[in-house]
């Protein structure tokens, strides 16, 4: 089999390096390094709330105005919702059999963890300066 293709993709699957699945093992490391980033980053949202529980308004919003508290905190709705996007496609490609509705379903869950992100950052940097 020297001089014979063995590749079963087509030409431009081939060009552009991807698999069937059309994403590579691209999606496989990056569940697997946001799932890694995400249990330090959890672990110290978890030890926020718990440190803050019963605090009022004003003193939650001084602990946010602290530049590494607020950067570690947009970290986590980062990584966790990048993760959640993954997981979820990885979910719809495997479940769901029409590709209308599977493109549909994707979209979706793009725009949605979009809105999230735009919207939780949103609040945490008016929280974090003081609006």
């Amino acid at each position: 089999m020297s001089g014979k293709n063995t590749d079963m993709r087509t030409p431009l699957a081939r060009v552009r390096g991807l698999g069937s699945a059309r994403e590579g093992t691209g999606h496989f490391w990056r569940q697997r390094l946001t799932a890694i980033a995400n249990i330090p980053l959890i672990l110290f949202f978890v030890g926020f709330l718990i440190a803050l529980n019963g605090a009022d308004h004003e003193h939650v919003r001084a602990a946010l105005a602290n530049p590494f508290v607020a950067l570690v905190m947009a970290l986590v709705l980062i990584s966790g919702l990048t993760h959640m996007r993954i997981g979820m496609q990885v979910i719809i490609e495997d479940y769901v059999h029409g590709e209308g509705m599977k493109l549909a379903l994707i979209a979706l869950n793009t725009f949605f963890t979009i809105a999230v992100g735009v919207a939780s950052i949103f609040a945490l940097l008016k929280l974090a300066f003081g609006g």
